[in-house]
């Protein structure tokens, strides 16, 4: 399980002071780590755009972007405010603001009920690959 937990957040093992590592009230089926912070979302300005990884920013695919997971990787992203989760893949660097954790995609901003808000605190569930 730690070598799960390593392959999909990196080598960083430092995390930033606005970013909580939540230790596991237990096992979670298919999750290998826990994460809370502040997530912001991206849209308009940015799609069609190139992402780190090479594919073109679509704002209605469920896609975000994080500092130092691995390209690919699938995290439930739970808006801590209203309850509301989607599940989004990681597919570009960021976010570069100071105390966010991620940032997601227009669409999914919307199925988390963050669209007006546009920060809103967030629990991370990264997911077996």
């Amino acid at each position: 399980m730690v070598a799960l937990a390593s392959l999909a957040w990196g080598c960083a093992r430092t995390v930033p002071s606005t970013i909580r590592e939540v230790p596991s009230a237990g096992p979670r089926a298919g999750v290998v780590a826990v994460f809370e912070g502040k997530a912001s979302w991206y849209g308009r300005e940015q799609n069609g755009q190139l992402t780190a990884n090479g594919e073109r920013f679509n704002m209605y695919a469920l896609t975000a972007a994080h500092r130092t997971l691995h390209m690919g990787t699938r995290v439930r992203v739970i808006n801590l405010r209203n309850g509301r989760a989607t599940v989004v893949r990681i597919n570009d660097r960021g976010p570069y603001s100071h105390g966010r954790i991620i940032d997601v995609s227009y669409a999914a901003a919307k199925l988390l009920g963050m669209l007006d808000a546009g920060v809103v605190p967030v629990r991370l569930e990264v997911l077996q690959p």
